[in-house]
């Protein structure tokens, strides 16, 4: 079994800067929004090369998808920046009407998403995000699960057409995927290759995934491990070739149980391989404050619950 060795630990919100500064300096027509969260949110590094092209709207997000839907229509690509809870729940009339049925070319980029937000506990820490955003038609919903991939899938999201949600997170964490590993919107990545249970991961939960198959190999069980960083539009070749080769799933996600990555997955089964599926999600409930760790092990989110997962859905195997 192939490992991923820990190159480095950085936030993947400093891979969403990193990737919105490079793009600036290859595409003009990038602009970038932020509701007085520009530190947070790693936007400062583009709002002091490219002032002209940065809007510093103020706590008041609405009126932000507003200005970046109205931005499009010049020719603009505006890439909007808060805390993930502020990206959607708190402005989804506005996504909906202005953005996602006008079809604007609009990146709605969320930090601070999931529990691993930390601290400051359930008002920020939205666990529906995905759900609510993958319900709109013509949203593209990215997740991607370290700082490099965060960085890729922030200049991929720039030459995408159509409006994105990106998402990713607040706290420091294991930097694993290699720079040169292409990143494709829509193309789940089989990290390593197995045969006994195939799991489904995104975001911060890749990470967790690949300690667990390796938990796994050390008593026989040969999990495959599929980084799912698109959550739509969903690679279903890669989810159907996986299952049919191992006969169960696993899905992993910092979110809701609803709405999220397993039910994305589980529409695929249910439609097409009539296999076996266990969450590791969130059990329909809010969050609270505490250390990312602290709440990861709290809500079932770490990598013995992948294990006990994986041993629960062998156990229904045919």
């Amino acid at each position: 079994m192939s490992t991923y060795p820990i190159l480095d630990q950085k936030d993947t919100r400093s891979g969403f800067g990193a990737g919105l500064l490079e793009l600036g300096s290859r595409d003009e027509r990038v602009v970038a929004l932020c509701a007085d969260l520009t530190g947070s949110l790693k936007m400062d590094a583009f709002a002091k090369k490219y002032p002209d092209r940065f809007f510093q709207t103020g706590i008041a997000e609405a009126n932000m998808m507003g200005i970046a839907a109205g931005l499009t229509i010049g020719g603009r690509i505006p890439f909007t920046g808060t805390f993930a809870n502020f990206s959607t729940g708190r402005v989804y009339d506005q996504i909906r009407q202005s953005i996602a049925y006008a079809g604007k070319n609009v990146k709605i980029c969320a930090s601070h998403a999931g529990l691993t937000l930390g601290e400051d506990g359930a008002t920020h820490q939205i666990l529906e995000d995905i759900g609510l955003m993958r319900m709109l038609p013509g949203m593209t919903v990215v997740v991607p699960c370290d700082f490099n991939q965060t960085k890729q899938a922030t200049i991929a999201i720039g030459a995408h057409e159509g409006p994105v949600y990106l998402r990713f997170g607040r706290p420091k964490w294991p930097v694993f995927i290699p720079t040169d590993l292409p990143f494709e919107i829509g193309k789940a990545q089989r990290l390593i290759e197995g045969s006994d249970v195939s799991v489904f991961a995104c975001g911060h939960l890749v990470w967790k995934a690949l300690q667990a198959a390796e938990q796994l190999a050390e008593r026989g069980i040969r999990a495959e491990v599929i980084n799912v960083h698109t959550i739509k539009p969903l690679d279903e070749a890669a989810v159907l070739a996986s299952v049919r080769k191992t006969g169960c799933a696993v899905t992993c996600e910092e979110h809701n149980r609803y709405g999220g990555l397993g039910d994305t997955i589980a529409q695929v089964l249910v439609r097409h391989a009539h296999v076996p599926q266990e969450y590791v999600a969130v059990n329909d409930s809010f969050g609270e404050s505490g250390t990312p760790d602290q709440l990861l092990k709290k809500y079932g989110l770490d990598t013995p619950d992948i294990v006990k997962a994986v041993e629960r859905v062998m156990a229904r195997k045919a």
